[in-house]
């Protein structure tokens, strides 16, 4: 209970330091006393230009991907989507790197509903496969996608087919790797509650069979939990959002254009400083196309590809959460895993 109660305490602490900063910088003097207005730079007016054209061109998108991920929650059982999942690995990986577009859930919301996948008994390469394409194929998303790049739509196709090979690849080295034995890969209860998939399934049935008859839930219940996971899921990654388009507008106002420009010269250096940010921006998926767009008269077609694909796979709080459920050996390898085949990827469309 303590360490609840901290974690909230620092959470809202982070928010309002956040709300704070993004309210000067978009309220600017309204919010200071007469005797103390400041007198805003160009740079700083170019700042928030290009911080609020970012956040008004994504939060259609979030609103859209969230409240489609609150549906999925409530009326998507686990084990309807088991229970669909192909046994062989030749159908099941290919199966699984559609499963997002089926059930569009984003990357901030994903770990979680992989976990309990594999729990249920989903096999480890399904759940990782669906963990990494998912974000991308998600139909929000590659719709957003779209939208920030009208004068390039050929991105949304690069970005899903990338996103599907790099997925397919990795699934197939998990099942490789891991065969039988998930101990190799998930941490020791997950791994034991695995072995006894069976037992579980039987006794959620009967628990579940019982939940049913005890709350007969009905449609308003269900509506009413739709909204509210919407609203927590909102607030959730609106954060990640925020941040992510202060940053972007920041480093492209003050960083001078020529260094960026040195910078995007090199095939190399250019995918690997977009991969980077997009580790450390953490966005959500249905809405880092905007941010990519914005760096589109800097970095290539290539660079902008490796931050629509890195990122929703592999991110600063994926990586933490995936650490909850996996062995650290295996989310390290799994880490510099999809980083390579971005990398190879993204280098081949470069060329």
């Amino acid at each position: 209970m303590i360490a609840r109660l901290r974690k909230l305490m620092w959470e809202m602490l982070g928010a309002l330091l956040l709300g704070s900063a993004i309210y000067f910088l978009v309220a600017g003097n309204t919010l200071l006393p007469a005797d103390l207005e400041v007198s805003w730079s160009p740079r700083w007016l170019d700042v928030k230009t290009l911080f609020l054209s970012i956040i008004l061109e994504a939060i259609p998108f979030v609103l859209m991907g969230v409240f489609f991920s609150a549906l999925i929650q409530t009326f998507v059982k686990e084990e309807t989507v088991r229970k669909w999942t192909p046994r062989h690995p030749l159908l099941a990986i290919p199966f699984a790197t559609v499963l997002g577009f089926l059930f569009p859930v984003c990357e901030c919301a994903i770990v979680p509903v992989i976990r309990r996948l594999i729990q249920k008994g989903m096999p480890i390469y399904v759940g990782i496969v669906f963990l990494l394409a998912g974000p991308i194929v998600n139909p929000v998303v590659l719709t957003s996608t779209y939208i920030a790049f009208q004068r390039d739509p050929d991105m949304v196709v690069y970005r899903a087919v990338l996103a599907v090979i790099v997925a397919a690849v990795v699934g197939v080295l998990v099942w490789l790797y891991v065969g039988c034995r998930p101990e190799r890969a998930l941490r020791k209860g997950l791994a034991a509650g695995q072995a006894n998939t069976g037992l579980q399934a039987h006794d959620q049935h009967h628990h579940g069979h019982g939940h049913v008859h005890a709350h007969q839930h009905v449609p308003a219940d269900k509506l009413s939990a739709t909204f509210q996971h919407a609203v927590d899921e909102f607030f959730d990654m609106g954060k990640y959002l925020l941040f992510g388009a202060l940053v972007s507008a920041v480093l492209q106002v003050f960083i001078a254009r020529d260094t960026l420009a040195a910078i995007g010269q090199s095939p190399i250096s250019a995918n690997l400083v977009m991969m980077g940010l997009a580790f450390l921006f953490s966005l959500c998926s249905e809405a880092d196309a905007f941010i990519a767009a914005s760096f589109a008269n800097t970095f290539s077609f290539s660079a902008l590809l490796a931050f629509l694909v890195f990122g929703p796979m592999i991110d600063l709080k994926n990586t933490l959460l995936l650490l909850s459920a996996f062995r650290l050996r295996f989310v390290a390898a799994l880490v510099g895993t999809v980083s390579l085949l971005v990398m190879a990827g993204t280098l081949l469309v470069s060329g």
